[in-house]
């Protein structure tokens, strides 16, 4: 029997073994890391509120008001009125008429997919989605077709091949490492013509892109009964958990068949009070996301021919060897920049992924636009 060690090598080896981090502080534009402080481009808080103090002190009074662990699922005595006020204005906030909490993001995807899709199904799945999407699209045990990258044509033909009962088509929002937007208007027009349903995943949207923050669907001023909108509230939002929005019927069906909602714990009420304040500074200060978008256009403008195409916060250097990736990762690191590599099996090919934060500076952004030009390693 192969032993784990001589696993770990052979990852170490091949420039794929991962390391963890310790931060030593709140999450931010800039963090203290294992003793030492740097620019971070490695989170995904996009607004800048995950230690917001309008957060952290709606977090704290929901602890004095009730307690820290729900104590029960939802469905038995977990489900608090802290809950049921952040699922009402969550929906309200996208203008749906229902939403669901879940505790993250991947227990939101495997619970609205194996609620969605069975064995007389069939699934349509984007290549580069989520690997979240990915695993509740083999759990549904649903016949699962996936096509090309944004190749709707390919979808098309698939969708019009499958004779199942019930069609699902499946697809980040934003896709999480190239940054690229999924095209909503061209698949909602496919799932209207051939009577399927479309999973969102806007776990990079919801928050950023949108005139109030309101996501894919604001983003494009899209509605359709048809669509399952999956939202993460750990990114821009600034607190944890998750949500499924979408038509009365569908969340009720949630609730009543979805295994990762109803067999584990609630997510703490306290999460739902901060919920309720990230959704006020959301809507009500603008400048965060005008100020996301200037600093996406001019990191674009001046190091634009080495990144992959993205109006996105993500913004991907792809890079291609393993290890040249890690020395750029790490020259970086030594400047007092932290940008990650993200290596296969992630993704294809090794690349750094840049991630801006409103609460970047245009000074941390130039630091970063000069110490990438003068780097060879890519």
């Amino acid at each position: 029997m192969r032993s784990f060690a001589a696993e770990l090598d052979h990852l170490e080896r091949k420039g794929l073994l991962r390391r963890r981090r310790t931060l030593e502080g709140p999450q931010g534009a800039h963090v203290e890391v294992d003793g030492n402080a740097y620019a971070s481009y490695c989170s995904n808080d996009y607004l800048g509120l995950a230690n917001h103090p309008r957060l952290v002190e709606a977090a704290c009074e929901g602890a004095r008001r009730y307690g820290v662990g729900a104590g029960a699922s939802h469905l038995l005595c977990g489900h608090g009125i802290a809950h049921a006020r952040a699922e009402k204005a969550l929906a309200e906030f996208l203008g749906l008429p229902a939403a669901l909490l879940f505790s993250t993001g991947y227990m939101a995807n495997i619970g609205a997919i194996t609620m969605l899709a069975g064995r007389n199904d069939a699934l349509f799945c984007d290549k580069l989605n989520h690997a979240s999407l990915n695993d509740a699209a083999v759990l549904s045990r649903a016949k699962v077709y996936r096509y090309p990258h944004l190749d709707m044509a390919a979808l098309a033909e698939r969708l019009a091949r499958a004779g199942a009962r019930r069609k699902l088509v499946v697809t980040d929002a934003v896709f999480s490492m190239d940054g690229d937007i999924a095209p909503v208007p061209e698949l909602l027009e496919l799932c209207e013509r051939f009577d399927a349903w479309l999973l969102l995943d806007d776990a990079h949207g919801f928050g950023v892109l949108g005139s109030h923050g309101g996501g894919i669907l604001s983003h494009f001023e899209i509605s359709s009964p048809r669509i399952v909108y999956v939202g993460t509230l750990g990114k821009a939002a600034g607190v944890a958990g998750a949500f499924v929005a979408g038509r009365a019927d569908m969340i009720e069906m949630l609730v009543q068949r979805a295994g990762s909602y109803i067999y584990t714990t609630a997510q703490p009420p306290l999460l739902s009070e901060a919920i309720l304040a990230s959704l006020d500074l959301i809507a009500g200060e603008s400048w965060r996301r005008a100020h996301l978008h200037e600093l996406i256009l001019r990191l674009k403008s001046h190091a634009g021919h080495v990144l992959q195409p993205s109006d996105t916060p993500i913004q991907p250097l792809v890079v291609g060897e393993n290890e040249a990736c890690l020395r750029l990762s790490s020259s970086l690191q030594a400047l007092g920049i932290l940008v990650p590599a993200i290596r296969p099996p992630t993704v294809p090919k090794a690349r750094l992924r840049i991630s801006l934060s409103a609460a970047h500076t245009f000074d941390d952004l130039d630091r970063l636009i000069v110490a990438l030009k003068h780097d060879a390693a890519y």
